[in-house]
């Protein structure tokens, strides 16, 4: 009776040793002392169409983790969205990048390409694209996944410009952030507190050694030289392509400060 139960109790147990060539891996004992590879998401968009898109992300030079499209196909009523790396591993779509004290952000970050052809030239001048609902929406539910998995930050889900300042402009100005943090995904400036600051700066600005910190602070990479250098230029229209999308033209001013304030008081 007794080799009955423990037959019966090794067979209803999980298994624990993998078979692979010329080893079994036993994963019986579990250690505590890890985390998550995964600590950023990072938006892009593509720049041209879906079929374009396809071709150089699945090419030699460069890669993302998931690409979504401007109307996803269903299945069931829920999007279809393409993966093309495994999450465990390091898709190559943020190139020279840092983010909050990090560096190499492919190293510890998920890319997801939107595809969007981006800024352009129309009858009208240069354009920057919108993104469809659908496509949002899309991106809404993946990103609430990946946010839940990975226990990701609000301040930590960045576009490519936010970790390349001066190198990348996407997703751009057209992308909805605000949209997004409504959704429960990434960062936004509390209007209250936005308010309180502006009338703050409105009375006086602070120097630019105290700007240059602030933005440090919330994640950009940038030295503290007290100029309004072109990395500072570009860091703040990075900044305000994000957080203040009516205007990015890298000057601070009242309304942009006020908002790296709130998100600093908020976030950080």
């Amino acid at each position: 009776m007794l080799a009955t139960a423990l037959v019966l109790a090794a067979c209803a147990a999980p298994e624990t040793l993998h078979e692979r060539p010329g080893y079994w891996a036993d994963q019986s004992t579990a250690a505590r002392a890890y985390n998550e590879r995964v600590r950023f998401l990072v938006l892009h968009y593509t720049g041209g169409d879906e079929a374009r898109a396809v071709q150089v992300l699945t090419g030699p030079a460069v890669s993302s983790h998931y690409l979504v499209a401007p109307a996803p196909p269903e299945r069931g009523g829920a999007p279809i969205v393409r993966q093309l790396v495994p999450e465990r591993a390091r898709a190559w779509h943020a190139g020279t990048s840092s983010w909050a004290d990090r560096s190499h952000i492919n190293d510890s970050s998920i890319g997801i390409e939107i595809v969007n052809r981006g800024r352009h030239e129309s009858p009208r001048g240069q354009v920057w694209a919108g993104y469809s609902a659908a496509q949002i929406d899309a991106l809404i539910v993946l990103l609430r996944d990946l946010v839940s998995r990975y226990d990701i930050q609000p301040q930590n889900v960045v576009g490519h410009a936010d970790v390349s300042p001066g190198r990348k402009i996407d997703p751009g100005p057209a992308f909805p952030w605000k949209r997004l943090h409504e959704a429960g995904i990434g960062a936004w400036p509390d209007p209250g507190r936005v308010a309180t600051y502006r009338a703050r700066f409105r009375r006086r600005m602070p120097d630019m050694r105290t700007i240059q910190r602030a933005l440090a602070r919330y994640g950009y990479d940038l030295p503290v030289t007290g100029e309004h250098d072109q990395r500072t230029h570009a860091v703040l229209t990075s900044f305000q392509m994000h957080f203040r999308p009516a205007r990015y033209d890298g000057r601070p001013d009242p309304e942009t400060l006020a908002r790296l304030w709130a998100l600093n008081a908020e976030y950080r």
